[in-house]
């Protein structure tokens, strides 16, 4: 597994977004949820603040940036979400949806007891609602685009370490459900580790579904671990790699996994996700937009450390799955 799938384009002014652009401290900037929505492209991105030079890292907020192409952004004069109160420490790695008209995020917190995953309803993306706070731990949460037999609909990625005893860090794809976004249940285990070929350590929700004619097309990440890669970032040691990879979903009963890529959909390769980031081998992703035309962009953090474009047509990526 050298090579990301031929049909993925990177965009060549990549990265289109990184700590140079943002008019704040900022040192990295990745993992950012990105919408359409009132006629232009929202981006909620994650930016850590420190000093790169010293690769000491100091805090996290949430900023915000406006497009009119997708491509090029402004980012706003101040971030618009920091959150460390009591036993929060940090707001993190947001997704955004709109559902019935209205922007919804998802978020991951870091508490002293623990991870937690969150959803947030926004009207100008600056002011944060918060419906709901999952228990710990549990992140990686991403809401489908509209409800499903009645019911909202978000993906998940717990955190299991002491019901799989036999392997240190297997984390699966789980599916809940929702009558009103606040109260979640009915979860069921959808993708396991042992199913994605090209992970060895865990698998997680990335972007939020796009619906599509043949179902619902999910960009999911997956870890895998090698040893021998050693110092590979700003740590003593990063011995993973994330790749992405892509499943499709029923479009009328979500737990039922229509198709599934054998191999990964993107893998890191291009220099600003090898080398010289935080954490290097790393794409991670996290915003689809499916245009009029076909076209899928695809929104990725790279390296954990900026964010990135990458390009498919719809019918090449739902031929993966089949």
């Amino acid at each position: 597994m050298t090579d990301s799938n031929p049909i993925i384009q990177r965009h060549p002014a990549n990265p289109i977004l990184s700590a140079r652009d943002v008019p704040y401290p900022s040192a990295l900037v990745f993992n950012a949820g990105v919408v359409k929505f009132a006629g232009r492209y929202v981006m909620l991105f994650r930016n850590d603040y420190g000093s790169p030079q010293d690769r000491r890292l100091d805090g996290t907020n949430i900023g915000l940036a406006f497009s009119d192409d997708g491509l090029r952004w402004t980012v706003e004069a101040a971030p618009v979400w920091q959150w460390a109160d009591g036993d929060v420490l940090r707001v993190y790695d947001p997704r955004l949806t709109v559902i019935e008209d209205r922007p919804l995020v998802c978020f991951a917190l870091d508490t002293l007891h623990g991870i937690r995953g969150g959803i947030a309803a926004t009207d100008d993306f600056r002011r944060f609602d918060v419906l709901h706070l999952t228990a710990p731990d549990n992140r990686n949460l991403a809401l489908f685009p509209e409800k499903v037999g009645g019911r909202y609909l978000r993906l998940e990625r717990p955190f299991p370490v002491y019901g799989r005893p036999f392997v240190k860090e297997w984390f699966d794809i789980w599916l809940s459900a929702s009558p009103d976004l606040r109260y979640w249940g009915d979860t069921r285990l959808l993708l396991g580790v042992e199913d994605v070929p090209f992970a060895n350590a865990k698998i997680g929700p990335g972007a939020p579904p796009v619906k599509t004619p043949a179902g619902w097309l999910v960009a999911f990440h997956a870890v895998d671990i090698d040893p021998t890669r050693g110092k590979n970032g700003w740590e003593e040691s990063w011995t993973k790699r994330y790749t992405a990879g892509l499943m499709l979903l029923d479009v009328d009963n979500p737990a039922r996994i229509l198709g599934i890529s054998r191999q990964p959909l993107m893998i890191p390769e291009a220099p600003y996700e090898v080398d010289g980031g935080f954490r290097n081998n790393v794409i991670f992703p996290c915003g689809l937009i499916l245009e009029p035309d076909g076209e899928v962009k695809i929104y990725y953090g790279a390296a954990d450390t900026t964010v990135c474009l990458a390009t498919a047509h719809l019918d090449d990526l739902l031929a993966l799955c089949r």
